[in-house]
């Protein structure tokens, strides 16, 4: 009788250098003290954070396939070799959620092509939390990634977002670059409508959280330095 299928285990990891069981289940812990076989981003970071989370784990002994720009597609289909032979695999996010705004995404449809069970464990979502704590539309909104970086069409993105979430009242997120926050902000500030509600969701579950919704005009006049601070912009024009 051939081996039963293993599982594809999404671990996510925490938004920042805080306690990893401050913010995460147990069963994040006892998921990765029985699993060996991982799917990183970063091999350094991910030791990182499974000795934090458990420090008596053997790390010789973990097996780590990367999954990055460099990664080759062709080889996507080898990382999860291991289920198939019965073995679990842990899909590991850099920070936040396996999946979302994270290149995980393409080793899940692979194992639903192979049959295998994709099981995800709750942890933290930059994206959602800043939804939840921004008081706009969380019946619909949409996440958008990065903006471009032309002057221009960033402008013109902006706009296109602003005028989608008046026309059908959908509260629309993305992010930046954390060391290109600051200019983000000016040009919401800038670009949008005077009274278009943003929201800044900074460093979300650390000691220097900051979450704050006010107008585009009220931005201008309230300065906040969100340089290198990992940070979700969310706007909703009424």
């Amino acid at each position: 009788m051939a081996n039963p299928l293993g599982k594809l285990f999404l671990i996510p990891t925490t938004l920042g250098d805080n306690e990893p069981l401050e913010v995460l289940p147990i069963t994040v812990k006892q998921v990765i003290e029985e699993t060996d076989t991982f799917i990183v981003e970063n091999d350094k970071t991910a030791r990182h954070f499974i000795k934090r989370i458990t420090p008596e784990k053997s790390q010789p002994s973990l097996k780590m396939f990367h999954l990055n720009k460099h990664t080759e597609v062709a080889d996507l289909p080898t990382f999860l070799e291991p289920c198939l032979n019965g073995f679990n695999v842990g899909l590991l996010s850099e920070a936040g959620c396996p999946g979302v705004a994270d290149p995980g995404a393409d080793i899940v449809k692979i194992a639903h092509q192979k049959n295998i069970k994709v099981i995800p464990l709750v942890g933290p979502s930059s994206i959602l939390m800043a939804l939840m704590s921004s008081g706009m539309n969380g019946q619909s909104f949409a996440f958008n990634g990065y903006l471009p970086i032309d002057k221009g069409e960033r402008k013109s993105e902006i706009k296109r977002l602003e005028r989608l979430s008046f026309e059908h009242n959908q509260s629309q997120i993305f992010i930046e670059t954390p060391y290109r926050n600051n200019k983000m902000l000016e040009d919401l500030s800038n670009i949008l409508d005077l009274n278009t509600q943003v929201c800044v969701a900074c460093d979300i579950t650390l000691s220097t959280e900051f979450i704050k919704t006010q107008t585009a005009n009220q931005w201008k006049k309230n300065i906040v330095d969100l340089h290198k601070r990992p940070t979700i912009f969310i706007i909703h024009k009424s």
